[in-house]
Protein backbone atom coordinates (compact mmCIF):
# COMPACT_ATOMS: atom_id res chain seq x y z
CA UNK A 1 0.00 0.00 0.00
CA UNK A 2 1.46 3.28 -1.07
CA UNK A 3 0.50 5.72 1.51
CA UNK A 4 -2.10 8.49 -0.54
CA UNK A 5 -2.97 10.33 2.89
CA UNK A 6 -0.87 12.85 4.71
CA UNK A 7 -2.55 14.10 8.20
CA UNK A 8 -0.57 17.59 8.90
CA UNK A 9 1.06 17.73 12.34
CA UNK A 10 -1.33 20.22 13.67
CA UNK A 11 -4.42 18.05 12.39
CA UNK A 12 -2.64 14.65 13.76
CA UNK A 13 -1.87 16.35 17.24
CA UNK A 14 -5.82 17.10 17.58
CA UNK A 15 -7.02 14.12 16.75
CA UNK A 16 -4.58 12.62 18.85
CA UNK A 17 -5.28 14.78 22.09
CA UNK A 18 -9.04 14.26 21.36
CA UNK A 19 -8.25 10.15 21.57
CA UNK A 20 -6.49 10.16 24.66
CA UNK A 21 -9.10 12.46 26.64
CA UNK A 22 -11.97 9.78 24.99
CA UNK A 23 -10.06 6.64 26.30
CA UNK A 24 -8.97 8.77 29.58
CA UNK A 25 -12.40 9.15 30.79
CA UNK A 26 -12.64 5.40 31.09
CA UNK A 27 -9.07 5.08 32.40
CA UNK A 28 -7.92 7.42 34.03
CA UNK A 29 -10.28 6.86 37.44
CA UNK A 30 -8.91 3.63 36.92
CA UNK A 31 -5.48 4.74 37.45
CA UNK A 32 -6.09 6.83 40.41
CA UNK A 33 -7.39 3.77 41.92
CA UNK A 34 -5.13 1.59 41.56
CA UNK A 35 -2.27 4.14 42.73
CA UNK A 36 -4.41 3.82 46.26
CA UNK A 37 -4.38 0.13 46.14
CA UNK A 38 -8.00 -0.69 45.06
CA UNK A 39 -9.01 -3.06 42.38
CA UNK A 40 -12.08 -2.76 40.80
CA UNK A 41 -14.12 -6.02 40.15
CA UNK A 42 -15.56 -4.82 37.05
CA UNK A 43 -13.28 -2.82 34.97
CA UNK A 44 -10.08 -4.18 35.62
CA UNK A 45 -11.13 -7.23 33.50
CA UNK A 46 -10.35 -5.28 30.67
CA UNK A 47 -6.90 -4.54 31.35
CA UNK A 48 -5.96 -7.62 32.48
CA UNK A 49 -7.71 -10.14 30.08
CA UNK A 50 -7.25 -8.00 27.22
CA UNK A 51 -3.25 -7.30 27.32
CA UNK A 52 -3.34 -3.92 26.07
CA UNK A 53 -2.38 -1.22 28.83
CA UNK A 54 -4.32 2.26 29.70
CA UNK A 55 -1.47 3.91 28.47
CA UNK A 56 -1.56 1.71 25.14
CA UNK A 57 -5.16 2.28 24.47
CA UNK A 58 -4.20 6.33 24.63
CA UNK A 59 -1.86 6.18 21.63
CA UNK A 60 -3.40 7.27 18.54
CA UNK A 61 -2.50 5.32 15.51
CA UNK A 62 -4.61 6.37 12.20
CA UNK A 63 -4.28 2.90 10.67
CA UNK A 64 -2.54 1.86 7.63
CA UNK A 65 -2.30 4.06 4.33
CA UNK A 66 -2.06 7.24 6.18
CA UNK A 67 1.40 9.59 6.73
CA UNK A 68 1.76 11.33 9.73
CA UNK A 69 4.06 13.96 9.42
CA UNK A 70 6.75 15.12 11.70
CA UNK A 71 6.08 18.80 13.21
CA UNK A 72 9.27 19.99 11.85
CA UNK A 73 12.69 18.84 10.27
CA UNK A 74 14.30 18.35 13.82
CA UNK A 75 10.99 16.38 15.96
CA UNK A 76 9.86 13.27 14.81
CA UNK A 77 6.26 12.10 15.27
CA UNK A 78 5.85 9.62 18.12
CA UNK A 79 5.08 7.03 15.71
CA UNK A 80 8.24 6.93 15.00
CA UNK A 81 9.30 4.81 18.38
CA UNK A 82 5.94 2.78 17.61
CA UNK A 83 6.55 -0.37 16.14
CA UNK A 84 5.42 -1.70 12.40
CA UNK A 85 6.19 2.10 11.48
CA UNK A 86 8.83 2.74 8.90
CA UNK A 87 9.80 6.27 7.70
CA UNK A 88 8.24 7.96 4.81
CA UNK A 89 10.88 10.58 3.37
CA UNK A 90 9.92 14.20 2.48
CA UNK A 91 9.76 14.17 -0.96
CA UNK A 92 6.94 11.77 -1.25
CA UNK A 93 4.45 14.49 -1.26
CA UNK A 94 4.71 18.13 -1.90
CA UNK A 95 2.64 18.46 1.56
CA UNK A 96 5.04 16.45 4.01
CA UNK A 97 8.24 18.93 4.15
CA UNK A 98 9.84 17.15 6.94
CA UNK A 99 8.88 13.75 6.13
CA UNK A 100 7.02 11.54 8.69
CA UNK A 101 5.63 8.05 9.72
CA UNK A 102 3.16 5.57 8.09
CA UNK A 103 2.34 1.54 9.16
CA UNK A 104 4.78 -0.53 7.69
CA UNK A 105 2.07 -3.49 6.13
CA UNK A 106 5.12 -5.62 4.81
CA UNK A 107 6.29 -6.06 7.90
CA UNK A 108 2.68 -5.93 10.18
CA UNK A 109 1.45 -8.67 7.25
CA UNK A 110 4.42 -10.94 7.77
CA UNK A 111 4.36 -11.04 11.37
CA UNK A 112 0.52 -11.22 11.74
CA UNK A 113 -0.47 -13.25 9.10
CA UNK A 114 -1.76 -15.94 11.21
CA UNK A 115 -3.66 -13.57 13.34
CA UNK A 116 -5.51 -11.75 10.00
CA UNK A 117 -6.85 -15.34 8.66
CA UNK A 118 -8.39 -16.66 11.49
CA UNK A 119 -9.97 -13.44 13.28
CA UNK A 120 -11.31 -13.64 9.28
CA UNK A 121 -12.49 -16.84 9.64
CA UNK A 122 -13.85 -16.62 12.75
CA UNK A 123 -15.69 -13.15 12.56
CA UNK A 124 -16.95 -14.19 9.46
CA UNK A 125 -18.29 -17.18 10.70
CA UNK A 126 -19.82 -15.06 14.11
CA UNK A 127 -21.37 -12.77 11.78
CA UNK A 128 -23.28 -15.44 9.44
CA UNK A 129 -25.10 -17.14 12.12
CA UNK A 130 -28.32 -15.74 14.05
CA UNK A 131 -27.50 -14.58 17.38
CA UNK A 132 -28.61 -16.80 20.02
CA UNK A 133 -30.60 -15.33 23.51
CA UNK A 134 -31.31 -17.58 25.85
CA UNK A 135 -28.32 -17.75 27.97
CA UNK A 136 -29.12 -15.63 30.54
CA UNK A 137 -25.27 -14.75 31.87
CA UNK A 138 -25.31 -17.99 33.47
CA UNK A 139 -21.45 -18.99 32.58
CA UNK A 140 -20.83 -16.73 35.47
CA UNK A 141 -22.47 -18.38 37.53
CA UNK A 142 -20.55 -21.90 36.68
CA UNK A 143 -17.68 -20.33 37.56
CA UNK A 144 -19.00 -20.07 40.64
CA UNK A 145 -20.36 -23.58 41.16
CA UNK A 146 -19.40 -25.24 44.49
CA UNK A 147 -17.61 -21.65 45.82
CA UNK A 148 -17.64 -23.60 48.83
CA UNK A 149 -15.22 -26.11 47.56
CA UNK A 150 -13.11 -23.75 45.41
CA UNK A 151 -13.74 -20.32 46.14
CA UNK A 152 -14.60 -17.49 43.79
CA UNK A 153 -12.67 -15.73 41.30
CA UNK A 154 -13.88 -12.04 42.33
CA UNK A 155 -13.06 -12.69 46.06
CA UNK A 156 -13.43 -9.07 47.17
CA UNK A 157 -17.20 -9.12 46.79
CA UNK A 158 -20.31 -11.80 48.06
CA UNK A 159 -22.46 -14.05 46.54
CA UNK A 160 -26.20 -11.90 46.31
CA UNK A 161 -27.78 -15.26 46.97
CA UNK A 162 -24.27 -16.53 48.86
CA UNK A 163 -23.16 -19.65 47.96
CA UNK A 164 -26.25 -22.36 48.64
CA UNK A 165 -28.58 -19.72 46.38
CA UNK A 166 -25.99 -19.61 43.90
CA UNK A 167 -25.62 -23.68 43.42
CA UNK A 168 -29.66 -24.00 43.57
CA UNK A 169 -29.09 -21.44 39.89
CA UNK A 170 -26.91 -23.00 38.27
CA UNK A 171 -28.89 -26.43 39.44
CA UNK A 172 -32.37 -25.25 38.24
CA UNK A 173 -31.05 -24.03 34.85
CA UNK A 174 -30.58 -24.93 31.42
CA UNK A 175 -26.64 -24.07 30.62
CA UNK A 176 -25.80 -23.51 26.98
CA UNK A 177 -22.39 -21.24 27.06
CA UNK A 178 -21.25 -21.37 23.29
CA UNK A 179 -17.74 -19.71 24.59
CA UNK A 180 -14.55 -21.77 25.15
CA UNK A 181 -12.94 -18.69 27.08
CA UNK A 182 -15.94 -18.71 29.66
CA UNK A 183 -16.69 -22.26 29.88
CA UNK A 184 -12.99 -23.06 30.59
CA UNK A 185 -13.12 -21.07 33.83
CA UNK A 186 -16.15 -23.26 34.70
CA UNK A 187 -16.11 -25.06 37.94
CA UNK A 188 -15.22 -28.61 37.29
CA UNK A 189 -18.56 -29.71 38.61
CA UNK A 190 -20.35 -27.58 36.20
CA UNK A 191 -18.60 -28.09 32.78
CA UNK A 192 -20.80 -31.94 32.52
CA UNK A 193 -23.94 -29.78 33.10
CA UNK A 194 -23.24 -27.51 29.98
CA UNK A 195 -25.33 -28.71 27.12
CA UNK A 196 -22.52 -27.51 24.92
CA UNK A 197 -18.76 -28.58 25.32
CA UNK A 198 -16.86 -25.63 23.68
CA UNK A 199 -12.94 -25.93 22.98
CA UNK A 200 -10.25 -23.68 21.12
CA UNK A 201 -10.64 -26.10 18.12
CA UNK A 202 -14.58 -25.19 18.19
CA UNK A 203 -14.20 -21.86 17.99
CA UNK A 204 -15.13 -21.35 14.68
CA UNK A 205 -17.96 -23.65 14.53
CA UNK A 206 -19.33 -22.53 17.71
CA UNK A 207 -19.09 -18.36 18.18
CA UNK A 208 -22.41 -16.73 17.31
CA UNK A 209 -23.30 -13.13 17.81
CA UNK A 210 -25.35 -13.22 20.87
CA UNK A 211 -22.68 -14.13 22.61
CA UNK A 212 -21.42 -11.42 25.34
CA UNK A 213 -18.20 -12.36 25.47
CA UNK A 214 -17.42 -13.43 21.39
CA UNK A 215 -19.00 -9.50 21.65
CA UNK A 216 -16.26 -8.03 24.27
CA UNK A 217 -13.82 -10.23 21.57
CA UNK A 218 -13.64 -8.02 19.13
CA UNK A 219 -11.79 -5.59 21.26
CA UNK A 220 -9.14 -8.39 21.53
CA UNK A 221 -8.98 -8.63 17.80
CA UNK A 222 -8.78 -4.76 17.37
CA UNK A 223 -6.35 -4.30 19.74
CA UNK A 224 -3.91 -7.31 18.02
CA UNK A 225 -4.51 -5.50 14.73
CA UNK A 226 -3.08 -2.62 16.06
CA UNK A 227 -1.66 -0.09 14.42
CA UNK A 228 -3.02 -1.14 10.89
CA UNK A 229 -6.33 -0.49 12.12
CA UNK A 230 -7.46 2.87 13.05
CA UNK A 231 -7.56 4.03 16.81
CA UNK A 232 -11.22 4.72 16.40
CA UNK A 233 -12.02 1.46 15.61
CA UNK A 234 -10.68 0.17 18.21
CA UNK A 235 -11.69 2.51 20.64
CA UNK A 236 -15.30 1.60 19.21
CA UNK A 237 -14.78 -1.65 20.44
CA UNK A 238 -13.68 -1.18 23.71
CA UNK A 239 -16.59 0.64 24.61
CA UNK A 240 -18.67 -1.84 23.57
CA UNK A 241 -16.38 -4.16 25.55
CA UNK A 242 -17.09 -1.73 28.58
CA UNK A 243 -20.91 -1.71 28.22
CA UNK A 244 -21.26 -5.48 27.76
CA UNK A 245 -18.69 -5.78 30.98
CA UNK A 246 -21.11 -3.80 33.21
CA UNK A 247 -23.98 -5.72 32.19
CA UNK A 248 -21.89 -9.42 32.49
CA UNK A 249 -21.28 -8.40 35.82
CA UNK A 250 -24.40 -6.99 36.56
CA UNK A 251 -25.95 -10.53 35.71
CA UNK A 252 -23.30 -12.28 37.64
CA UNK A 253 -24.28 -14.20 41.16
CA UNK A 254 -22.20 -11.24 42.95
CA UNK A 255 -23.16 -8.59 44.84
CA UNK A 256 -22.15 -5.21 43.56
CA UNK A 257 -23.99 -2.52 45.35
CA UNK A 258 -21.42 -1.11 46.86
CA UNK A 259 -19.26 -0.44 43.74
CA UNK A 260 -23.04 1.47 42.28
CA UNK A 261 -23.87 -1.44 39.93
CA UNK A 262 -28.16 -2.90 40.58
CA UNK A 263 -28.27 -6.51 39.91
CA UNK A 264 -29.91 -8.33 36.93
CA UNK A 265 -31.85 -10.76 38.51
CA UNK A 266 -31.47 -13.72 35.85
CA UNK A 267 -32.97 -16.24 38.21
CA UNK A 268 -36.14 -14.08 37.47
CA UNK A 269 -38.35 -14.00 35.19
CA UNK A 270 -38.27 -10.02 34.85
CA UNK A 271 -34.20 -10.26 34.88
CA UNK A 272 -34.19 -12.62 32.21
CA UNK A 273 -36.23 -10.05 30.43
CA UNK A 274 -33.88 -7.34 31.01
CA UNK A 275 -30.99 -9.76 30.47
CA UNK A 276 -32.30 -10.43 26.84
CA UNK A 277 -33.02 -6.82 26.03
CA UNK A 278 -29.82 -5.48 26.87
CA UNK A 279 -28.11 -8.87 24.87
CA UNK A 280 -30.04 -8.32 21.92
CA UNK A 281 -28.80 -4.56 21.81
CA UNK A 282 -25.05 -5.76 21.60
CA UNK A 283 -25.69 -8.36 19.44
CA UNK A 284 -26.82 -5.19 17.42
CA UNK A 285 -23.92 -3.37 17.91
CA UNK A 286 -21.58 -5.85 17.62
CA UNK A 287 -22.37 -6.90 14.18
CA UNK A 288 -21.72 -3.68 12.80
CA UNK A 289 -18.27 -3.61 14.49
CA UNK A 290 -17.61 -6.92 13.49
CA UNK A 291 -17.85 -5.67 10.01
CA UNK A 292 -15.93 -2.78 10.19
CA UNK A 293 -13.60 -5.33 11.31
CA UNK A 294 -13.82 -7.11 8.51
CA UNK A 295 -14.16 -4.63 6.36
CA UNK A 296 -10.11 -3.31 7.46
CA UNK A 297 -9.00 -6.96 7.30
CA UNK A 298 -10.20 -7.46 3.70
CA UNK A 299 -8.30 -4.12 2.75
CA UNK A 300 -5.11 -5.19 4.58
CA UNK A 301 -5.02 -8.73 2.77
CA UNK A 302 -5.93 -6.75 -0.89
CA UNK A 303 -3.00 -4.44 -0.26
CA UNK A 304 -0.13 -7.36 1.25
CA UNK A 305 -1.08 -9.56 -1.77
CA UNK A 306 -0.91 -6.34 -4.67
CA UNK A 307 2.33 -5.15 -2.63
Amino acid sequence: MNPSVVVPAEQWQQLAQSHENRVGAYTDPLVQLHKRGIKHPVYDFLFSYYYLSAGALKRWNPGAGIVVANPDKNAAAPHADWKFYREVSPDTAADLPHGGWTVDLEKFGAQRARVLEFASRLLSATEARPAKLSCFGLHEWAMAYKSEDHGIRHSTVPLRLGAEGTNEVVETHKISCSHFDAFRFYAPEARGMNQLQPTRDTMVEMEQPGCLHANMDLYKWATKLIPAVSSDLVTDCFELAWDIRVMDMQASPYDLADWGFDPIAIETAEGKAEYVRAQRDFSERSQVLRRRLLDSIERISSCLQTS
